[in-house]
């Protein structure tokens, strides 16, 4: 609760903040993995990238500034899950805390995107190309999070 009266989400869905160009590397954030993915310099396409073990904030934080530094990335994107009905979740907190955390650590903007079910579309998405279910489980998180870039790139062409 505390998190809520002391931390704006305004600050994290204004798109005027957001350069008009350059790399924006999204995360999908779970318990134990971060996904990873990236978007090319005309912010068009996301692609997934790979999947990061989570760890403590500080060795997690070292491997995001070096992915973004890796990608040369303009912001960052990070998704947040809400429940199925709209409400937000307890992992929609820890999604608000990360955020906070990144922008108040990094030099770029910090931007979240509502995620509900992109963990499931990206399931399907690679039982539909056939990938193997040892492999699925490898890859769903980056996927999950090429699919909250995309739909963040989707809403940045329209509000912009």
């Amino acid at each position: 609760m505390q998190d809520r009266e002391t931390f704006n989400p305004d600050e994290f869905t204004d798109l005027s903040r957001l350069p008009a160009a350059g790399r924006i590397v999204a995360l999908d954030i779970g318990t134990k993995f971060i996904g990873v993915a990236v978007s090319d310099d005309r912010q068009t396409i996301a692609t997934p990238v790979r999947t990061i073990e989570r760890k403590n904030w500080k060795k997690t934080l070292a491997v995001v500034k070096a992915i973004l530094g890796e990608f040369d990335a303009a912001a960052l994107c990070i998704g947040l899950p809400y429940n199925f009905d709209g409400t937000e979740s307890p992992m929609s907190t820890e999604a608000r805390r990360a955020a906070r955390n990144f922008s108040l650590s990094l030099e770029i903007p910090v931007l979240l995107q509502d995620e509900r079910v992109s963990s499931y579309e990206a399931r399907r998405r690679l039982w539909e190309r056939g990938i193997e279910l040892k492999d699925t489980k490898r890859l769903v998180d980056s996927e999950a999070a090429a699919i909250i870039l995309s739909d963040f790139l989707a809403r940045t062409g329209t509000d912009r």
